[in-house]
């Protein structure tokens, strides 16, 4: 009997190569896609189609975009993740559950092997090297196009000699597409000194003028956009992306250290994830203490970071998910934002957790918890330290 393979399969010229090789190096091929929310119905029909067509004995779709919200997505947004606070880990993230799917699949149909197409230049080799071998060591990784080291063309000519003539005439830019977000590359992002152009985004801006967003959160999550309740909150980051994506939101260039310890460079747009953030951390700063945003900057950079490298496995991923959903216990209300064409503005929040409606005071206005004699005991307390610190100074400069 041939040995049984699960390759995870996209659809394009590396995975549709791997189908073809791995049949006739005497393996089973079994295609899986993993769906995070970045593939419509027609598109997962057509990658279905050319699974069968290179030969597949099996194609399957696994839906995971549900779970990858619950278990990244909503601590990202607790966290105010941005890598480099820049980018909102869009494609990092999603592989890491791709992964998690592919490899579950291929143990419930007790596969020999598991296979994916990425080549060795990039982040996601690791991705999924280490998401198969920590989940199931006992299953053979295969990647024919690292391995082999191949060039487009060659995959291209190999194809076409097997009598397959799909249309992989190299695109100049290449992309990758889902619910947080689409990474763009191009011949600009391999240039320190470029951008890329308008016509390199797949959506266009189509809005004009001015419109007001209101994004309504209970504890940390987004659950109402202009008044529309989402008992789904995937549904309610897509309304937010359909909003805001047709102003040219969320566009910029990320530049990081990739896992493999190069310098790596690419496009994104993400209008739901840039808006969602940013309005989220300002409804934070109304809610929280000084020390509760503090300690979130630093856990929610780490997790992010984490996330990026292929640790979302690592145990202590789960502690800093239980942090950042604690931190949320307050961070509930509405905040009011202004979409322009290539812009935002946060124009306010409204929330009975609002730290700044208080009894207390108003700042730069009146005081009424302290007189004015506390403020300047307070401050000659405050300033001893340093006090301290330059009569001792002074005294040694003599």
């Amino acid at each position: 009997m041939n040995k049984k393979v699960v390759l995870a399969f996209s659809g394009g010229l590396d995975t549709s190569f791997c189908v073809i090789y791995l049949k006739e190096q005497g393996y089973d091929v079994y295609t899986a896609i993993a769906n995070t929310g970045g593939f419509s119905e027609t598109e997962l029909v057509k990658i279905e189609e050319r699974a069968y067509q290179l030969g597949a004995v099996k194609h399957v779709t696994l839906d995971v975009t549900q779970e990858y919200y619950e278990k990244s997505i909503r601590y990202m947004i607790f966290g105010n993740v941005l890598r480099n606070g820049t980018y909102p880990i869009s494609v990092s993230s999603e592989r890491i559950f791709q992964a998690m799917a592919i490899i579950n699949y291929a143990k419930e149909i007790n596969a020999d092997c598991v296979a994916h197409g990425s080549t060795g230049a990039g982040n996601d080799q690791v991705r999924f090297d280490l998401t198969f071998d920590v989940l199931a060591p006992e299953i053979e990784i295969l990647t024919p196009t690292r391995d082999m080291c191949l060039t487009r063309e060659y995959e291209i000519d190999f194809l076409k000699k097997h009598g397959v003539h799909f249309d992989f005439k190299k695109m100049e830019y290449s992309i990758n597409k889902g619910l947080w977000g689409t990474s763009i590359g191009g011949k600009e992002t391999l240039k320190s000194e470029q951008t890329l152009p308008e016509e390199a985004y797949p959506s266009q801006i189509t809005a004009k003028g001015e419109e007001t967003l209101e994004l309504e959160f209970v504890r940390g999550e987004l659950c109402a956009v202009n008044g529309v309740v989402y008992d789904n909150k995937v549904e309610a980051i897509r309304q937010v992306e359909a909003i805001a994506g047709k102003f040219g939101i969320g566009r910029d260039m990320h530049i990081g250290d990739t896992i493999i310890g190069i310098k790596g460079r690419v496009g994104f747009e993400a209008a739901a994830p840039i808006v969602i953030i940013n309005a989220h951390k300002m409804l934070e700063k109304h809610t929280l203490t000084k020390w509760q945003q503090y300690w979130k900057d630093q856990l929610g950079t780490w997790y992010g970071m984490f996330l990026h490298e292929a640790q979302y496995l690592e145990p202590v991923m789960r502690d800093i998910e239980t942090f950042l959903q604690s931190s949320q216990q307050n961070v509930s209300g509405k905040v009011i934002v202004k979409l322009r064409p290539y812009s935002y503005q946060l124009v306010g929040v409204e929330s009975s957790f609002d730290l700044m409606k208080t009894d207390f005071g108003e700042y730069g206005e009146v005081n009424r918890a302290w007189t004015s004699d506390d403020v300047k005991g307070f401050t000659k307390i405050l300033g001893n330290q340093m006090k301290i610190f330059y009569n001792v100074q002074k005294r040694n400069e003599k």
